[in-house]
């Protein structure tokens, strides 16, 4: 298994400029600034929970709405976390998670599959939570598993308080990612598909 499983992305568009650096075998160290307080939050939680540690710069057109810092952020961790998988040997390549926030409950389940896919369930009953418009938590998760090229499926089991929804799942998120990017101790250097690839 490869062992320095870190990567560095730089995402420049007329809308956003983004670095993104991660170690898959961190800690859980986090350096957010993306120009959102609440996004802010969710990505602290995020790097936490997975113990991966993440930096994320953005400098985005927030004049005009959140939309393009949050979509493009998603974009750039995705692409980041593919470069620090590589080829995907010897890791678990599956995870899933069940997490509460109070009477807030979200799952997560991840398949570093090589195909993209989003299952997003989850009700938000306001706009907004902070200076983030709640859609922007689908249109997160949607960037980051498409670009990650993995499968997600992130479904709200319980809850009314939209902060933590939002806030279950991104934990959620953590939880299934760190078991899915974890060395496999049984598969050794063996990339975990029958086709032998990912």
């Amino acid at each position: 298994m490869k062992t320095e499983r870190q990567a560095t992305t730089h995402r420049a568009t007329s809308e956003t400029d983004i670095t993104v650096t991660l170690d898959l075998d961190g800690s859980g160290k986090a350096n957010i600034d993306t120009g959102i307080g609440f996004f802010d939050h969710m990505l602290t939680a995020l790097s936490k929970h997975s113990l991966i540690d993440l930096s994320v710069k953005v400098q985005g057109d927030l004049h005009i709405d959140g939309h393009h810092t949050v979509e493009d952020t998603g974009i750039a961790i995705g692409q980041t976390l593919r470069q620090a998988l590589g080829d995907k040997r010897g890791v678990r390549r599956f995870g899933h998670a069940l997490v509460p926030l109070d009477e807030a409950l979200c799952e997560a389940v991840v398949d570093l599959s090589g195909r993209p896919f989003l299952a997003f369930d989850a009700t938000f009953d306001r706009d907004r939570i902070g200076e983030m418009d709640t859609e922007l938590v689908e249109e997160f998760f949607r960037a980051f598993a498409m670009s990650g090229l993995l499968t997600l499926h992130l479904t709200q089991k319980a809850g009314k308080n939209c902060h933590h929804i939002a806030e279950a799942g991104f934990k959620a998120l953590a939880r299934a990612l760190r078991m899915a990017v974890e060395a496999d101790p049984r598969a050794q250097d063996a990339i975990p598909s029958t086709k032998g690839k990912l």
